[in-house]
Parts: C-alpha cells; structure tokens; sequence
C-alpha cells in the first residue's frame, strides 16, 4: 500500500493527487493508494484512491507502519514520521505560485532531506514516474536526529553565560 498524506494546510494540495491519479491510470501505480488528503478533499475526489480528510494519530501511525511507500507533501512533520519508521518518502514541496501554500520554504526543506539520501524529492519540473522508477532501487540514509546535540549546544551556551 502506498500512503498519501498532505498534512493539515488549509490549502488544497491538487496537483500532487493529480499526479498520482494520473500514475495509477497509466498502470505505473499498482499497489492501493490511501490518502490522507486534508483540506484538499473538498477539492479533489478519485475513484482510484481511498481517501479520507484527516484520522487520529493512533490510525495515522498504523497506516505508516504498513505502507511500502510514503508520498508527501514538503512539511518536515510528515517527513520525519516516514523516515523515522525507516519507509522510502518521496516528498513534493507545496509552492506559492499555486496557492499551495504561503511561501516556498518547503521547497528548501524537500531538497536538504533528498541532498541528504533520506528522501526522494519530487520537484515541479520533475516525472512522478522517473521518480517511482528510482523509489523501487532507493535506500534511503538511517535518519539520524540532531536532538540531543541541539539540546547539548543550548544547554552548553545557558550553563556558560
């Protein structure tokens, strides 16, 4: 199962689940997609995906768990919760010029994770499916929290001043 999720934004996500779609019909998706789709269900409906507007936490993590694949939005909320689970995400930044968002800093955010070998960015100008193609041969980096140091350096700065 392939799981979808465009997080909480109030603005719809369309192009992705366009591209999406698009993949299934032309027979490069196989496998069930699940969407978690937000706001964007009340704009976008398929009969090829299951698709819901928002669960709880508890199903949402369960649905990670099972998924092969996790395709998302830029959000690093949604990010981290794929690689923390060791799952291959291929994120695709929400950009401004199309309502999807306020700014563009997702975009940042989707290259530095894929600069890193922990995702596959899927950027505008991109193919969903040369993207897919690469996901069946990617081994994503083991994502390793900056936490602790981060937590150390603040700690080091409070003690020290």
């Amino acid at each position: 199962m392939i799981l979808v999720t465009l997080g909480t934004q109030d603005k719809a996500f369309v192009r992705l689940l366009q591209n999406i779609d698009n993949e299934i019909k032309n027979g490069n998706i196989k496998e069930k997609v699940v969407v978690q789709a937000g706001y964007s269900i009340t704009k976008y409906q398929s009969d090829n995906m299951e698709m819901f507007d928002l669960i709880d936490r508890e199903e949402f993590n369960k649905l990670v768990d099972e998924c092969s694949l996790l395709i998302t939005h830029g959000g690093v909320g949604s990010i981290l919760t794929g690689l923390k689970k060791n799952k291959k995400v291929i994120a695709m930044p929400r950009l401004a010029k199309y309502k999807e968002h306020i700014n563009d800093h997702q975009v940042q955010i989707v290259n530095e994770f894929s600069k890193k070998g922990y995702i596959l960015a899927y950027n505008e100008n991109d193919k969903l499916s040369d993207i897919l193609e690469k996901a069946k041969k990617f081994k994503p980096e083991k994502y390793v929290s900056n936490t602790d140091n981060l937590i150390k350096i603040i700690k080091d700065f409070i003690d020290n001043n």
